[in-house]
C-alpha cells in the first residue's frame, strides 16, 4: 500500500496502526516552511542525533520567504533534503507502508512531508545490545576472544573486519514470518559454489517459519526429513571460526537477535577440531583429535558393551571384575540393564536441570544432585557402583565434543537398548546402524563423513591427524573443489 500525499492521512493511518504502542514517537515539525512529521521508535532511534544531523541543520538553512512568494511544497522540500549530502539519509526512499515499517523497526527515523508521497529514512540508530565478549560455550587457549552478539549488523561488521577483501558477500534479507526478522547469507565469491549459494538463498526465501529466533530454525527447510539423527550443519559464536569457514568455501547464515551462526555444509571430522589445533604443534593437535574420537565413540558404545558383556558374555570378562559386578548386583533390586538405563536417564535430568537453572545456581545444583543422589542410591542399595561409574564416564566423555552431544545421547540410548534386549547381535546391529546413519547424511552434495572420493589434499592432511600449518597453507582447501574418484 502506497503512502498518501496528504500528511494528515498518513498520520491518521500511523496512529491507527501504532498509536497504542508506548514506544512509538511522532512529532509534527516544519522544514523550509513545509509541514511534516518525524516518526521513530523510542529506544531504537536517537532523537538527539536526529536533531543535530537533520532538524537543526535544515532550520539554519531555511531561505527567507520574499513577499508574494509561496512556501515551497512537499516535493520541493523533499528534493532539497534528498540532495543535501551532509544529511545521513538512506539511499532508497520510503514509498509504501511495508518499507516504512522496515525502516522504523530497524531503528531509523522517517520524515514525511505534506504534499509528497515519499518519505526519507535517516540512520540515527541507537540500539542497545549485548557487548562483544567471549562465548561461554567455545573455550580456547589462544586466538581471538571476540564473540558474536545479538545484533545482526554488529556481527556482520565483525566478519568484515576479519575478511578485508571484496570476495566477502553479506546479503541481508527479511524472513517470511510474522516477526519479519532479518537474516544474512554470507559467503566468499570464488570459493563458495554459486549453485549451492543460489540453492540456499532460494530455500530460505521460500521458508515459512512462524517465528525466526535463531539460524537453526531454517534447518527443517534446508534438510527436510522426518528423523534427523545427525545434522550436516555446524554452529559457532566466534567470528574467527566463522571467517575461517567462509575462506574454506562454506556458507554462513546469521539471524538478527541470535549470536549463533550456522555453517553449512559441515563435515563430521570438523566437530573434533578447534582453533587451538592450529596454534599448537601438529603432533600434539593430532594426539588431541585422536583422543576426542576415542571419547566420542566411548560415550556411545561403553554402556552397551558393558551390559552386553556382563549379561550375555560374562566369560569374556576378567574373573575379579566379574565377581565384583556380581556382588554389587546382588544388593540391587533392578537387573543390570534396567539399572543402566535409569542411571543414564537420571544423569540427563541432572544435566538439564543444571543447564536451565540460573547461572549462579546451575553448577551447584548439578554438583549437589550428582553427589547426593549417587551416594544415596549406592547406600540404599538401589544402584550398584559399577553401573554408576560406567554411566558417568560415558556422560562425561561426550562433553569432549559438545557439538555432537544430541546425536551421541540418542545413539548411546539406542545402542544400550539394543545390547540389553538382543545381546551381541543387537549391539552389532545398533553399531552398524549408527555408522549407516552418519554415512547417509549429506548437505548440498557434500558427504557428511567425507568418503574416499573427497580430495586427499584437503582431508587426509587435516582429518583425524594433521600436518604442520605450513604444509596445509601450501594447498588451501575449499569444500567445493573437484573430488577425485576412488581407486
Amino acid at each position: 500500500m502506497q503512502l498518501s500525499e496528504h500528511l494528515e492521512t498518513n498520520l491518521t493511518a500511523l496512529n491507527a496502526r501504532l498509536g497504542s504502542s508506548a514506544d512509538f514517537y511522532a512529532k509534527r515539525i516544519e522544514l523550509y516552511r513545509c509541514r511534516g512529521a518525524i516518526f521513530l521508535f523510542d529506544g531504537m532511534a536517537s532523537l538527539e542525533s536526529l536533531w543535530e544531523l537533520l532538524l537543526d541543520a535544515a532550520s539554519r538553512q531555511t531561505p527567507p520567504l520574499l513577499s508574494g512568494q509561496a512556501a515551497p511544497g512537499g516535493e520541493r522540500v523533499y528534493q532539497l533534503l534528498w540532495e543535501h549530502s551532509a544529511l545521513p539519509a538512506e539511499s532508497a526512499p520510503v514509498e509504501d507502508w511495508e518499507s516504512l515499517m522496515q525502516r522504523l523497526t530497524a531503528g531509523m527515523a522517517v520524515l514525511l512531508l505534506d504534499g509528497c508521497a515519499k518519505g526519507i529514512a535517516f540512520s540515527v540508530q541507537s540500539l542497545k545490545y549485548r557487548s562483544v565478549e567471549e562465548p561461554s560455550g567455545e573455550g580456547n587457549i589462544r586466538g581471538s576472544r571476540e564473540g558474536f552478539c545479538d545484533l545482526l549488523r554488529v556481527n556482520l561488521s565483525l566478519l568484515r573486519r576479519l575478511i578485508r577483501t571484496e570476495a566477502l558477500v553479506m546479503e541481508v534479507r527479511q524472513g517470511d514470518c510474522e516477526m519479519k526478522t532479518e537474516y544474512a547469507v554470507c559467503y566468499c565469491k570464488g570459493k563458495a559454489s554459486p549453485a549451492a549459494v543460489e540453492r540456499v538463498k532460494e530455500t530460505l526465501r521460500r521458508a515459512r517459519p512462524q517465528m525466526l529466533l535463531d539460524s537453526s530454525y531454517f534447518v527443517p527447510w534446508l534438510f527436510p526429513c522426518r528423523v534427523r539423527t545427525a545434522s550436516p550443519v555446524g554452529y559457532t559464536e566466534r567470528p574467527a571460526v566463522a571467517a575461517a569457514k567462509l575462506c574454506e568455501g562454506k556458507i554462513l547464515i546469521l539471524v538478527n537477535g541470535s549470536p549463533s551462526a550456522m555453517i553449512l555444509p559441515t563435515l563430521f571430522c570438523e566437530n573434533f577440531e578447534c582453533l587451538d589445533d592450529y596454534a599448537q604443534p601438529a603432533f600434539f593437535a593430532s594426539f588431541l583429535r585422536v583422543l576426542k574420537y576415542g571419547a566420542f565413540y566411548l560415550s556411545i558404545f561403553l554402556p552397551g558393551v558393558f551390559v552386553c558383556l556382563a549379561v550375555y558374555l560374562p566369560e569374556l570378562m576378567p574373573p575379579q571384575l566379574l565377581f565384583k559386578i556380581e556382588a554389587a548386583e546382588r544388593a540391587t533390586p533392578l537387573p543390570l540393564f534396567a539399572e543402566m538405563v535409569v542411571v543414564i536417564l537420571l544423569l540427563e535430568v541432572i544435566r538439564e536441570a543444571g543447564l536451565r537453572m540460573p547461572q549462579t545456581l546451575g553448577h551447584s545444583v548439578s554438583l549437589v544432585a550428582a553427589i547426593i543422589i549417587g551416594d544415596a542410591a549406592i547406600a540404599t542399595g538401589l544402584m550398584s557402583t559399577p553401573v554408576i561409574l560406567i554411566a558417568a564416564v560415558a556422560s562425561i566423555a561426550v562433553f569432549v565434543v559438545p557439538s555432537l552431544y544430541e546425536a551421541a545421547t540418542i545413539f548411546r540410548l539406542l545402542v544400550l537398548l539394543a545390547a540389553g534386549i538382543a545381546g551381541p547381535v543387537g549391539f552389532v546391529t545398533a553399531a552398524l546402524a549408527v555408522l549407516l546413519a552418519l554415512t547417509r547424511v549429506s548437505a548440498l552434495g557434500v558427504p557428511y563423513c567425507a568418503p574416499l572420493p573427497f580430495p586427499k589434499t584437503g582431508i587426509s592432511q587435516d582429518g583425524v591427524t594433521r600436518r604442520t600449518y605450513r604444509t596445509l597453507s601450501a594447498r588451501p582447501f575449499t569444500i567445493w573443489q573437484k573430488r577425485r574418484k576412488a581407486p
